[in-house]
């Protein structure tokens, strides 16, 4: 196998993004038709990155650029050295970098496993004792490749993104389960529309039978602080930027050694949910015992029937959008209040409507674990054979 050592731009176009503006700063350049790209979308991506937030106007693409779906997208700023592939065609900021492959020289699956197995360790060494971390352009093009022939990579790719596949497959299931939840628990809760809803009577805003609750009555935030000095050696770690946005499967985390600040520590099942920027609706229920970020509230429940409800309470949208709203002013960013949250109404129905939807939501959400417990597993065994097929160790 033909082995040569490449940068970026010799096996295709490398550009910067080119605006510096953000479409949350409003305006007649957003709002538009054409995607915007940002260095987050890039990290919650998979292999493809096809959703995203924010868009631009047709004034916005003026000062823009729309690249091409088949662009591979790359961090050098915020999240640095994540990657992921356009599915669309979109623009991006200054913080991403373009690269898109000449067909005859490369396949741009290789080139973002080839970064995801290289980059991130490299970055680290051009912005060791930076004030912030920071990935330039003229960095990146100083960084050479052990690039096989286009051929070797597209074998590598197939390989590799069968995995991805995967990966995605559940993915879209456990987005599919989540939203049946939703769905269940707002016509049944927030509609009041249950089985054999025709004949119940209201009264003071509830269904006959019903109990009216608020959620302080139905979990208690947890505040067991732990020292670094007092971590264990299996912890792991869930900081805001592993829980995902509107998805109450938190199956993202890292190993908690080596870092720095005191953490919470919960234990699987409880839910946190995310007090900075709660518009961001970052809440889900842990999927194994570990440390939150104190930039997290830990809630656990009272009693294990209310579990089911307090997940598809505490992640619904109504619930977030009060979140957003009665936000406390911190001394940098916005946060949820939770003496405001605690009175948040979380009704209770009759024990024998309460367990057909325990019984329901429960199923859903072991589907979930299931699932993105497959996705960890699938994640690992990619990233084990990625570098072994890049240099070659197994034949293909």
């Amino acid at each position: 196998m033909t082995v040569q050592e490449l940068t970026l731009d010799q096996l295709g176009e490398v550009a910067r993004g080119r605006s510096r503006h953000r479409p949350r700063d409003a305006g007649l350049l957003y709002g538009g038709p054409f995607p915007f790209i940002q260095t987050g979308d890039v990290k919650r991506a998979g292999l493809y990155l096809t959703e995203y937030e924010q868009t631009y106007s047709e004034a916005g693409l003026a000062q823009s650029r729309l690249w091409p779906a088949g662009t591979l997208c790359i961090t050098i700023a915020a999240n640095i050295a994540d990657t992921a592939i356009l599915g669309i065609d979109a623009c991006f900021p200054d913080s991403v970098i373009g690269f898109t492959a000449d067909p005859e020289k490369a396949d741009v699956r290789f080139v973002k496993y080839l970064f995801d197995a290289v980059l991130k360790m490299r970055y680290r060494s051009f912005t060791q004792g930076a004030a912030q971390d920071n990935l330039s352009q003229e960095k990146l093009l100083s960084i050479k490749f052990s690039v096989p022939e286009r051929r070797v990579q597209k074998r590598v790719a197939d390989i590799l993104s069968a995995h991805d596949d995967l990966i995605e497959n559940n993915r879209q299931r456990i987005v599919l389960l989540e939203e049946a939840a939703r769905m269940l628990y707002r016509e049944w809760f927030v509609h009041f529309r249950f089985p054999g809803h025709e004949h119940a009577k209201i009264f003071d805003g509830l269904p006959e039978g019903w109990e009216r609750r608020i959620l302080d009555q139905v979990i208690d935030v947890v505040s067991e602080t732990v020292k670094p000095a007092d971590f264990k050696e299996d912890d792991v770690h869930i900081g805001l930027e592993h829980i995902p946005r509107r998805s109450f499967t938190l199956a993202d985390w890292e190993p908690a050694e080596g870092l720095a600040s005191h953490k919470i520590r919960f234990v699987e099942g409880d839910i946190l949910f995310g007090k900075i920027r709660p518009y961001f609706h970052k809440v889900g229920f842990a999927l194994r015992d570990g440390l939150a970020s104190s930039d997290a509230l830990v809630w656990r429940v009272q009693n294990a029937n209310d579990w089911p409800v307090a997940v598809c309470a505490t992640s619904s949208d109504h619930f977030v959008a009060v979140a957003s709203k009665t936000v406390r002013e911190g001394s940098k960013m916005p946060r949820a209040d939770w003496n405001v949250l605690k009175t948040y109404v979380v009704p209770k129905p009759p024990d024998g409507l309460l367990g057909m939807f325990n019984d329901t939501v429960l199923l859903i959400t072991r589907q979930c674990r299931t699932l993105a417990l497959q996705n960890r597993a699938l994640a690992q065994a990619r990233d084990l054979l990625l570098p072994r097929l890049i240099n070659g160790e197994i034949a293909i």
